[in-house]
């Protein structure tokens, strides 16, 4: 009998089962798929950072580099997709070498509940049980009714970080941080590429000004983008497909990629056995621990409310389990970042101007333009701005939202001010490094507390 077992080794059952084997549980760990890691570290963010990062390298030397001229540049996209393929080993094997270290034992196969603490392993008949279960089955693409998916015409993102070529022409249904971050990917090596969204803007869940930054950006790089708009259906064909839009329209491309977003992963999963369900959207409720109606079954990560983020999920997996252990655990939610690993990168933390204004919550805004910066001037990368929101009373930083050049490392400070109840004058007033990016936070906080020196 083990005093945890977890269900699925993604990013926050993995993490979930090292921390309570830190904290002197026996864990055990089921898992259907031979790597471990999960969606991200399989198909999803460790894949696509992986092209995002060599692509944009590729994207710099086309469009000429600062001081330099390269001459019969060309692309061994076999190459591209091994070195993305090897990355994705070597962080799953690094997975398995951790659970041996911490002693996790890991079962192969699909787990399904016999009751509220057993287990089977459908592919072995083994049937496990435990003190307490943790759900971390995450979430998988979101198929539309209207769209016919054949995973090579009409593809999900797992497809799309593979395509055997570069299509000429890439339709992309969905303007979130996955058709995006894809979109760019296949942009860069040479698809004329068109993201179809359905809301009035990209990048819809982050701050309204940020996202309109971020489109007028890749609108400048090539990418043909039109908001507000409805697909009604996608049909795969024998050398392309077609996209129906609403009003009668008709798209033809190479490849579509479908990136509506993703869904609670709970099939197969017996969770009626536990004496559990789901939602209207197919979520496990939780309670402010982690805690299902059943108490000694919790869940996590892309199967419970909130956004679906990787590190998300292991913070998460970390405070259900210290829970467990030590009968206290915590998530400061408003402290979780968000990044769009496109170049300029986007991100955010806490709340959104949209957001504090639904609320009714009185905020002063400081911004500094990275064009201001001496060490963006001089990388080139004069593009973009961060935005710091802080109460108008009390000086507190509520959010922090940011368009440019490695802003996504930049807000790791953003997220922890916002995690230690810091205010713009603090954040302000801290030395940073000169010259670096960080100094646009800086310069941005003290905006918002009263004046930036360098505007």
């Amino acid at each position: 009998m083990y005093d945890l077992l977890v269900i699925g080794a993604g990013p926050g059952g993995y993490v979930a089962a090292i921390r309570a084997a830190q904290l002197g549980m026996k864990v055990g760990v089921v898992e259907k798929e031979k790597a471990l890691g999960g969606t991200c570290l399989r198909v999803g963010c460790i894949p696509s950072k992986a092209l995002l990062e060599t692509t944009e390298r590729i994207y710099e030397v086309k469009k000429g580099l600062l001081g330099a001229k390269v001459e019969g540049l060309g692309l061994d996209l076999p190459a591209l997709l091994a070195h993305k393929d090897k990355v994705v080993q070597a962080n799953t094997q690094g997975i398995e070498f951790l659970f041996k270290k911490n002693g996790v034992a890991r079962h192969q196969g699909t787990a399904r509940f016999l009751s509220d603490r057993k287990v089977l392993v459908e592919e072995t008949g083994e049937e496990l049980t435990a003190r307490y279960i943790l759900i971390a089955t995450g979430s998988a693409p979101l198929i539309p009714p209207w769209a016919q998916v054949d995973y090579e015409r009409v593809v999900t993102s797992t497809e799309a970080l593979s395509f055997p070529e570069v299509p000429g022409r890439l339709i992309v249904v969905g303007g979130g941080v996955i058709g995006l971050e894809l979109g760019v990917v296949w942009h860069r090596l040479g698809a004329e590429v068109t993201i179809l969204e359905y809301m009035d803007r990209i990048l819809p869940t982050m701050d309204a000004e940020l996202s309109r930054a971020a489109e007028r950006v890749f609108k400048k790089e090539g990418l043909t983008i039109r908001t507000g708009v409805r697909v009604t259906a996608v049909v795969p064909g024998a050398k392309g497909a077609r996209v129906e839009l609403e009003g009668g329209e008709v798209l033809e491309a190479d490849r579509v990629l479908l990136a509506v977003g993703r869904r609670p992963y709970t099939e197969g999963l017996g969770l009626e056995n536990a004496g559990l369900s789901t939602d209207e959207r197919g979520r496990i409720p939780v309670d402010e621990h982690l805690r299902t109606r059943i108490p000694h079954i919790y869940a996590i990560g892309d199967v419970v409310r909130g956004p679906m983020l990787a590190h998300k999920a292991s913070e998460e997996g970390i405070a259900a389990v210290e829970h467990m252990a030590k009968g206290f655990g915590h998530v400061d939610y408003q402290a979780i970042p968000s990044v769009v690993y496109t170049h300029p990168e986007v991100a955010g933390v806490g709340y959104t101007e949209e957001e504090l204004k639904e609320k009714g919550i009185p905020y002063k805004v400081g911004k500094f333009p990275y064009s201001a910066s001496g060490r963006a001037r001089a990388m080139g990368e004069t593009e973009g701005f961060i935005k710091v929101l802080a109460h108008a009373k009390t000086d507190r930083i509520l959010g922090v939202h940011g368009i440019g050049a490695r802003v996504g490392d930049v807000l790791a400070e953003a997220a922890l001010a916002i995690f230690f109840k810091a205010s713009a004058e603090d954040l302000g007033r801290a030395p940073h490094a000169h010259p670096s990016l960080s100094e646009v936070l800086k310069e941005a906080a003290l905006a918002a507390w009263e004046k930036p020196i360098h505007l």
